[in-house]
């Protein structure tokens, strides 16, 4: 299963990315974190004090990473006419969830108990040349030649705001956690999220943070209606852990949050013909728009991943 953490820059979905991904992994299922935020600050949530992680970012491997995606597919003559959007077809290689190939020997690092990829940052070498939305290509093809199962999760921290709408990314993820604070700033980005969310049938839940009261949670309620799952209070937990301190145990009504988290994302099972039309429908939108109509012959209409068709 994949899950999406977006929302306002500060509004907390980073923490909970992280938070989030360890809860699932004390539970013994398989995840992998990635950080697919502009602001690299993950592997920091997740523990890591120290130098940078040894882990080669994906953005910077963008070419080799088409190149072995591409397998074998005869739709597609290199790497180089392989765009972000290129969905997988016969003859491409398919990943398992931290399975034994070169992207996840390249690409994953352990943070404490998490498995980890990053994206990498937006640096000086891009100013003027790219956007960052190039390097979150890396994510959207690894998403789009993955064959995860139920019980395994992968969460991705995602760019903050409507961002993320700039691509067909959005549309990868079997659910979307919306991290809220009780402001009206703070619920902003909800609306811009919900409406497009709607649009495509993505599914979209909120999730309120840094709530102090009765007042903060009565807000969340007026401002986000049924869309609200679930809240975080404020917590001393995290506040320890970003100041570099012993931690002790996350609060019970923060753990139980949590695993509303988990139950919601568990409810609906994988649709594989709905998510891989939704990777086809946004490739043909960029070959019509910029990249060429030539670049819809690397649909392969016969194809749909899932369990059987992975080898």
């Amino acid at each position: 299963m994949r899950i999406a953490f977006v929302g306002k820059g500060g509004s907390g979905k980073t923490t909970l990315s992280a938070l989030f991904s360890r809860h699932l992994v004390r539970s013994g299922a398989p995840v992998l974190a990635v950080d697919g935020d502009i602001n690299q600050h993950l592997a920091e949530a997740l523990g890591h004090d120290g130098p940078p992680l040894d882990a080669p970012p994906l953005g910077a491997h963008l070419t080799a990473i088409k190149d072995y995606l591409r397998g074998t597919n005869p739709r597609i003559a290199s790497a180089e006419a392989m765009i972000k959007t290129t969905p997988p077809g016969r003859g491409s290689r398919l990943l398992s969830l931290l399975g034994d190939d070169e992207i996840h020997a390249r690409h994953v690092r352990q943070v404490g108990d998490v498995p980890l990829m990053v994206t990498g940052e937006f640096d000086e070498s891009d100013l003027g040349v790219a956007c960052y939305h190039s390097k979150l290509g890396a994510v959207e093809l690894y998403l789009n030649h993955l064959v995860d199962g139920p019980g395994e999760y992968v969460v991705v921290d995602m760019t903050a705001g409507a961002d993320a709408f700039a691509s067909g990314l959005f549309t990868r993820f079997d659910l979307t956690f919306l991290v809220a604070e009780p402001t009206r700033k703070g619920v902003s980005v909800y609306r811009q999220y919900r409406d497009h969310a709607r649009e495509f049938g993505i599914r979209l839940a909120v999730v309120g943070n840094k709530v102090t009261g009765e007042d903060d949670l009565l807000f969340l309620k007026e401002e986000v209606g049924d869309d609200l799952l679930t809240h975080l209070t404020q917590s001393p937990y995290v506040r320890a852990g970003e100041q570099g301190r012993a931690q002790g145990e996350l609060e019970p009504q923060n753990h139980h949050a949590l695993s509303v988290l988990r139950d919601a994302v568990d409810a609906h099972p994988r649709d594989w013909p709905r998510l891989h039309g939704h990777a086809v429908e946004f490739h043909l939108r960029n070959a019509r728009a910029w990249a060429g109509e030539d670049l819809a012959t690397q649909v392969d209409p016969e194809f749909v991943p899932g369990r059987i068709s992975h080898s």
